[in-house]
């Protein structure tokens, strides 16, 4: 790192999500460098910024709410009390890092304080659409430089008068570590899908598919309490051969038990931006079924470590599964391309591109 200024590094909401995931592995980098590090969050105590050894963590004040419209004053709210405590808090030699584009209070804060305010922006959709023109303005604004998760995002943005990175998210190296050894089974039939609990990430698509293929075992890994699947899915008929998970520290047997990953996010409700469990399912040399849209495109290589289908046409979606679950040559190619494919997506590499930039 050819800096070493204090950080101030901000994330809306503690989970165990994508996004802060990624940041958990950048300030664990940080830590070794003995940077000074400060990171505001939510007060959420199971999320992957809890208790990241060698770096000072403050709450900055958020509450999720089921009800859109609640959710929003809350949103923000929280980013009004936090634009102007830091006003008493940046300094001009601080760096200000925002992962994702929903701080903006901190990126505001840190431009009328001239620090160096560096934006990572995962997502290229934001709902609803005024509050999405009106994020995208603030990085405009704000940023010194962005880092874009891929081309997808850095093209949906379109932002030109700024400094643009491309820096792909990657795999843990502590996953890595962890990763146990994984049995093929002689007939694949064991299908994963880790996503969050909404309509358009594709789940109710992902229950369709357990339906059609009988013979099939499925899992879905949600990120989500208990009590908010019974309440999301009641009422509906859930087969057999699913089962139902609600947040997992450790996916390693999940990933382990499966033949097949997908991503049945809807191209009519959300664009994925990339695709870290896909990123995990190739460490266990798992073929990919995903998304015909977005950044996740740039992940895998369509008709060699995947398929790329829209999760809307069922006909076609069982096609591709049929494909790969009953045709063993197929599967075993898709397979080794998957795990040579990882090697783009290595953490050393995306530490050292981000480091250059602070």
């Amino acid at each position: 790192m050819s800096s070493k200024n204090r950080i101030l590094a901000f994330h809306l909401l503690n989970d165990r999500s994508g996004s802060p995931k990624v940041l958990s592995q950048i300030l664990k980098s940080w830590a070794k460098e003995k940077c000074e590090v400060i990171l505001y969050t939510s007060a959420h105590e199971n999320g992957f910024l809890s208790n990241i050894p060698g770096i000072q963590k403050k709450t900055a004040w958020y509450q999720f709410n089921a009800n859109p419209w609640i959710r929003l004053v809350y949103y923000s709210l929280s980013q009004f009390i936090l634009f102007f405590r830091l006003l008493f808090v940046i300094k001009k030699t601080d760096i200000v890092y925002v992962n994702t584009v929903l701080p903006f209070g901190a990126a505001l804060a840190g431009k009328i304080k001239g620090a160096k305010v560096i934006y990572h922006v995962h997502e290229s959709t934001v709902n609803p659409a005024i509050l999405k023109w009106f994020l995208f303005k603030i990085v405009a604004l704000t940023a010194t430089e962005i880092i874009n998760v891929s081309q997808y995002v850095a093209s949906a943005h379109n932002i030109k008068n700024t400094n643009n990175h491309l820096i792909y998210n990657a795999i843990d190296d502590s996953f890595l570590a962890k990763r146990k050894e994984r049995l093929i089974n002689e007939k694949p039939e064991n299908i994963l899908m880790v996503c969050s609990l909404k309509a358009y990430k594709g789940v109710f698509e992902f229950i369709n598919l357990a339906k059609d293929y009988p013979q099939f075992k499925f899992r879905l890994v949600l990120n989500a309490r208990q009590t908010e699947i019974d309440a999301f899915f009641e009422g509906h008929i859930i087969p057999q051969n699913i089962s139902l998970y609600s947040t997992q520290k450790n996916l390693h047997p999940f990933y382990q038990w499966a033949d097949l990953i997908v991503n049945l996010s809807r191209p009519d409700g959300w664009i994925e931006t990339f695709g870290l469990t896909i990123i995990e399912g190739m460490a266990y040399g798992l073929p990919a079924i995903v998304p015909p849209v977005g950044g996740i495109l740039e992940v895998i290589q369509d008709r060699q470590s995947g398929y790329t289908v829209d999760s809307r046409n069922r006909q076609e979606l069982n096609a591709k599964i049929k494909m790969l679950m009953e045709n063993k040559f197929v599967y075993k190619e898709f397979s080794q391309a998957a795990t040579k494919r990882l090697e783009l997506f290595r953490e050393q590499k995306m530490l050292n591109s981000i480091n250059q930039l602070i």
